[in-house]
């Protein structure tokens, strides 16, 4: 058995998941796993697919008929990770928006060596006065030695600058 990973883009529009699935099938993979959303007026994500390594070009084949609907896609090799070690913690963010959150949360995760395994961020209103509110979600995977009270103590050092709330919680180990 192979695995792959499908990249999708392309205008959003019904059916396009269905399609995707449909070429999946018609190749003999099974659908594992899956990211798909609507951002930015466009129909992306990716998706995790097991089959046969003989009926891949298969796959690129049925994948080609989803291209020619409108929804690019791409297949690359998934990769075997070793099994996860170090604690692992999600965290929460809720700030006013504006530019540079990002880059500094995840600034002050790469100086500790945390791994995001999961990110996801929102834009919503604030319930009383509509202003935009920057929500970010991320699993967090900390290397050896780095304790979730240092990663906090990291976040609460920046979060004054950039105006936000965090909290971080231990996730279930697999």
């Amino acid at each position: 058995m192979a695995s792959v990973i499908l990249s999708v883009s392309g205008s959003d529009r019904p059916g396009l998941t269905e399609a995707l699935a449909g070429a999946v099938l018609s190749a003999g993979g099974n659908w594992l796993e899956s990211h798909l959303s609507r951002l930015g007026g466009l129909y992306v994500g990716s998706v995790l697919v097991a089959l046969d390594a003989g009926r891949i070009d298969e796959l690129r084949a049925a994948v080609r008929a989803v291209d020619a609907q409108g929804l690019q896609v791409r297949i690359a090799p998934a990769l075997e990770a070793p099994k996860a070690a170090g604690e692992a913690l999600h965290l929460s963010l809720v700030g006013q928006d504006r530019p540079g959150i990002v880059r500094q949360v995840t600034a002050v995760l790469k100086g500790l060596e945390v791994n995001i395994e999961t990110f996801g961020t929102r834009i919503a209103a604030e319930p009383y006065s509509g202003a935009p509110l920057f929500h970010m979600e991320a699993d967090l995977r900390l290397p050896k030695g780095v304790a979730a009270a240092a990663v906090q103590a990291a976040l609460e050092a920046i979060s004054a600058e950039i105006m936000v709330d965090t909290a971080l919680t231990p996730l279930a180990q697999p």
